[in-house]
């Protein structure tokens, strides 16, 4: 699959280069509607709305992913930083980093590109073929 052609120049420079988009210039970062974000490149769910909050850095931020095992975590030593890089497991997209500035009892942050999700409506979830995770909702 020629992913310079399935994906926006955005979309590529972030999960294929480990580029980063510009804060609150992006398509989630302020998004409320209920649903999961999924991986836009291999469409593996990654995170759900339910753990969705405002940080209020400019990106999407979580508290977790769905599924621990679909997140992969690198040391990222860039721009002058001691970071944890967050990778998608299945496609290997850079998605963003976490942090241990959150909210809740893990105390984890995870600050994503909008550029690595697809996001998927609640109402849509059983026609795009993520039906079992209705349940998040409930």
């Amino acid at each position: 699959m020629d992913l310079k052609k399935k994906l926006t120049p955005m979309q590529y420079k972030v999960t294929q280069e480990n580029g980063t988009e510009p804060p609150f210039q992006n398509e989630f970062w302020n998004h409320e509607e209920e649903g999961i974000y999924v991986d836009i490149v291999s469409g593996k769910p990654l995170f759900s709305s339910t753990d969705k909050y405002d940080a209020g850095c400019g990106w999407p931020s979580f508290t977790k992913p769905i599924l621990d095992e679909e997140m992969v975590e690198k040391l990222d030593t860039t721009h002058g930083m001691i970071r944890t890089e967050v990778r998608s497991k299945e496609a290997n997209s850079h998605l963003g980093h976490v942090f241990n500035d959150g909210p809740g009892p893990s105390g984890l942050r995870y600050c994503i590109n909008s550029a690595a999700l697809r996001f998927i409506p609640k109402s849509e979830l059983e026609n795009e073929g993520y039906g079992k995770y209705l349940n998040l909702f409930q």
